[in-house]
C-alpha cells in the first residue's frame, strides 16, 4: 500500500470516527446517567444537518458561522423535550428497567415524527452544498480541505467534553450520577437540575455532529436511524458511561470501516460494523474500555 492510499483511508477513518464520536458521546450521556434510550437520537443529528444546510444555502454565510446557531437551537430543543416528555417519565418510572423500556417506546415515537417533519419542510430529495472542498497536497498525500477541518472541529468538541466533564466542579458531579445516582444524591448534588442540562448537552452534540457531516456529505431525512445504531454500538464497544471509551471506540470502528470496506467490499461496511459489535460483546460483555 503507498503512502497516498494509506493517508486517505486514515483521514477518512479518522473522519467518520470523529463524527461517531460526537453523536455516540452525547447519546452516552443520556443513556449512560439517565437509562434513556433515544433512539431518535440520531434524527437531532439530521435536523443539525439540515439546519446548517438551510442557514447556509439562505445567508450565503460560512456554514461554520451557523455552528454556535444549530448546537444552541439544539440545546434549547433539548431543554424543551425533557421538559415535555422525558421528566415526567422519569418521575413516574419506578424503576431504571422501566425508564429504558419507557424511552426506547418513546424514541421509536419521536423519530417518526422528526422524519416525517423533515420530509414535509426539506422534501425528501438528497441535499448538499459545496464547502472547502479544495485539496490539500502535503508529501504526495491530498486530503480535502472540509475533511481536516471536521476532523478538527470533531476532535476538539469531543475532547473539550472529556476535559469538562474531568476537570471542572460540574463535570465532577456528572460523573459522580453516572458512577452512582443514588449515591450523587445523597451527597446532595441537585440531580433534578443536572438532569435536563445533560440531556439537552447530548442533543446539542448530535446537532453538532450533523452540522459537520453536512460539510462534506449530502443529507436526507433518513440519514439518522444508520448514526443511532452506529452510537449505540460505539457506547457499548466503549462502555456504557464511559465518555472517553466512547472516543476511542468510535476512532478505532471509523478506522476500521474505513480501511475494511476498502480491502472487502464497501457494500460490507455494515456488517463488518455490526461483527465486530458482536465479538466485542461476547469477549468482552462490558466494552473495550469499562473500568
Amino acid at each position: 500500500m503507498d503512502l497516498s492510499l494509506f493517508a486517505d483511508l486514515a483521514v477518512n477513518g479518522l473522519v467518520i470516527g470523529g463524527i461517531y464520536a460526537v453523536i455516540a458521546i452525547g447519546l452516552n450521556l443520556q443513556y449512560g446517567l439517565m437509562r434513556i434510550l433515544n433512539i431518535a437520537h440520531g434524527e437531532f443529528l439530521m435536523i443539525g444537518a439540515f439546519l446548517t444546510f438551510t442557514l447556509h444555502t439562505v445567508t450565503g454565510a460560512s456554514p461554520l458561522l451557523w455552528l454556535p446557531v444549530v448546537v444552541a437551537l439544539c440545546f434549547g430543543g433539548g431543554l424543551l423535550l425533557h421538559r415535555l416528555v422525558f421528566r415526567r417519565l422519569t418521575a413516574t418510572s419506578r424503576s431504571l428497567d422501566q425508564v429504558e423500556e419507557r424511552s426506547l417506546i418513546i424514541g421509536f415515537g419521536l423519530m417518526f415524527i422528526l422524519q416525517n417533519a423533515a420530509n414535509l419542510i426539506w422534501g425528501a430529495d438528497i441535499r448538499g452544498y459545496d464547502f472547502m472542498s479544495e485539496p490539500v497536497k502535503y508529501a504526495g498525500v491530498v486530503v480535502t480541505q472540509n475533511r481536516l477541518l471536521v476532523l478538527f472541529l470533531a476532535v476538539a468538541a469531543s475532547v473539550g467534553l472529556i476535559l469538562l466533564l474531568q476537570r471542572t466542579l460540574l463535570g465532577k458531579a456528572v460523573r459522580g450520577m453516572l458512577q452512582s445516582p443514588l449515591g450523587a444524591w445523597l451527597v446532595g448534588i441537585d440531580t433534578q437540575r443536572l438532569h435536563p442540562f445533560v440531556f439537552a448537552l447530548g442533543i446539542a452534540m448530535a446537532g453538532l455532529a450533523g452540522s459537520l457531516l453536512s460539510m462534506i456529505y449530502e443529507v436526507s431525512p433518513n440519514i439518522g436511524e444508520t448514526y443511532t445504531v452506529m452510537a449505540l454500538i460505539v457506547i457499548t464497544l466503549g462502555g456504557l458511561g464511559s465518555i472517553g471509551g466512547s472516543f476511542a471506540a468510535a476512532i478505532l470502528l471509523g478506522l476500521v470501516e474505513s480501511f475494511g470496506t476498502h480491502f472487502t467490499n464497501p457494500s460490507l461496511k455494515m456488517l463488518l460494523s455490526y461483527g465486530i459489535f458482536v465479538v466485542i460483546l461476547m469477549t468482552r460483555p462490558k466494552g473495550l474500555f469499562a473500568k
